[in-house]
């Protein structure tokens, strides 16, 4: 294992300044001025974003749940795997992932285990998302208001298709690229 601790001093910057650009209801954005170990001044642009939860959603005849949609940022549909934020609703992580999947997909998981966490884009955002396995799926009992904003639809794909849509560049996304090489670890 590295040790990250070590020699922290030669690469951490301090911030001098930090002046609110934007605030939004899903962002904050940030201007920063650092000093950099060696005395020198930066600017750095930085996003603050809720920790966000993702799920790997296996159905009993292992399919792997997407989800398509619309995103602004990208103009385009994509194919993703139910996702996110923890918010004020949540006591913690696990409870995003069962609001999620009701939410997205009106099932729940009588199995749920952490996979792995990461930052989403680590060069400019705080956001941390924890990615989870969640199988043993069933209809949930009492459906949640879905997010009004959102035009999800579900779609169900096998390993083979999933493969398929990993190797022609169809599965875009970050987080659903990562769920999609761990399920092949699964195989």
């Amino acid at each position: 294992m590295i040790d990250l601790s070590v020699d922290t001093n030669e690469f951490k910057e301090t911030i001098l300044n930090e002046e609110e650009k934007y605030k939004g209801h899903i962002i904050r954005a940030t201007e920063q001025t650092v000093a950099l170990p060696d005395g020198r001044q930066a600017k750095r642009d930085i996003v603050y974003h809720a920790d966000a939860i993702a799920i790997l959603a296996l159905t009993k005849d292992n399919k792997m749940i997407l989800e398509k949609q619309w995103r602004a940022p990208v103009k385009k549909l994509t194919l993703e795997i139910p996702a996110g934020k923890i918010d004020t609703r949540d006591q913690k992580p696990l409870d995003a992932v069962n609001r999620e999947l009701n939410e997205e997909t009106r099932l729940q998981a009588n199995h749920v285990e952490k996979i792995t966490g990461f930052y989403s884009s680590i060069g400019f955002s705080n956001e941390y998302m924890t990615l989870y396995l969640a199988n043993d799926l069933s209809a949930v009992g009492q459906e949640l208001p879905q997010d009004d904003d959102e035009k999800i639809d579900l779609i169900y794909v096998t390993y083979e298709e999933a493969t398929a849509l990993f190797e022609n560049g169809q599965l875009e996304d970050a987080k659903t690229n990562m769920a999609y090489l761990y399920w092949r670890t699964l195989q």
